[in-house]
């Protein structure tokens, strides 16, 4: 079919077959779909009038008073799909006045941190790693804490871990039986040496009392009162089985 052409040509180009075929896979009256607006933790975000947070207590021998630590956190993207809370800022307050210059530092630079955005996790580690010259201490529960800033980041590593920033590794089902086979064989063979001990040639009314009593005692962690402390998760729950120490508790052992 011949097109008659008015117009003065001024170019033209050559339209290829596939050309055609992508056009019409193609509308050009598509569109992307619009985007939502994530906001993402940086330094130009402002503080609003009202923030969710936490308190931990802290005690430590170190200190004739309790250390009381609040989190606050700021809520980004509320009501939609990409909703999360990050830390926005921290406190310490306390009666002990002995070291209030430098928590106060403490809690300033560790809120600029926070408040900076991006991956804060790392303070954890960092603040897990001060220790005191003097020697740590353990708190309640048997874990060792080398200084009160470890016992801090602590405090701050279980917040993240309650809002979701930090994970805890899982650990797999075999591993759990594994140490609960060890424990169950180490609870075993010490009411069994406590029995022996106990036992005597002639049985009386007392002798009966006292083997029948052949279950362990257990330590401020939970575990057996032998146990020495973890090098992998701080707790006293190091047990010697079978020549080899063993960790009741997170499965860590010196023989692999």
């Amino acid at each position: 079919m011949a097109t008659k052409i008015d117009k003065k040509i001024t170019g033209y180009n050559v339209v290829k077959p596939e050309d055609k075929v992508a056009a019409v896979a193609v509308p050009a009256t598509a569109k992307e779909p619009p985007m939502a607006e994530v906001i993402q933790m940086h330094e130009s975000v402002e503080r609003p009038e009202t923030l969710v947070g936490s308190t931990f207590k802290v005690k430590s021998p170190l200190f004739e008073h309790a250390l009381y630590v609040t989190i606050n956190d700021i809520v980004l993207n509320a009501g939609t799909a990409h909703e999360q809370r990050r830390p926005f800022e921290i406190f310490i307050n306390s009666k002990n006045m002995d070291h209030f210059q430098w928590i106060v530092a403490l809690t300033r630079i560790m809120s600029a941190v926070f408040r900076k955005g991006g991956d804060v996790t790392f303070i954890v580690e960092e603040l897990k790693a001060v220790f005191d010259p003097r020697g740590g201490y353990f708190k309640s529960g048997g874990v060792y804490m080398p200084s009160i800033v470890a016992e801090i980041g602590s405090v701050v590593e279980q917040h993240m871990k309650n809002i979701g920033m930090i994970h805890d590794p899982e650990m797999d089902e075999s591993t759990r039986q594994l140490i609960a086979d060890k424990r169950a064989a180490y609870e075993a063979a010490s009411a069994k040496k406590n029995s022996d001990v106990n036992a005597a040639p002639v049985a009386t009314a007392a002798t009966s009392a006292s083997t029948s009593d052949n279950k362990p005692k257990l330590n401020a962690a939970g575990f057996p009162p032998g146990a020495t402390l973890c090098a992998k998760c701080n707790t006293q729950a190091l047990v010697l089985m079978d020549g080899c120490q063993t960790c009741l508790n997170c499965g860590y052992s010196k023989c692999g």
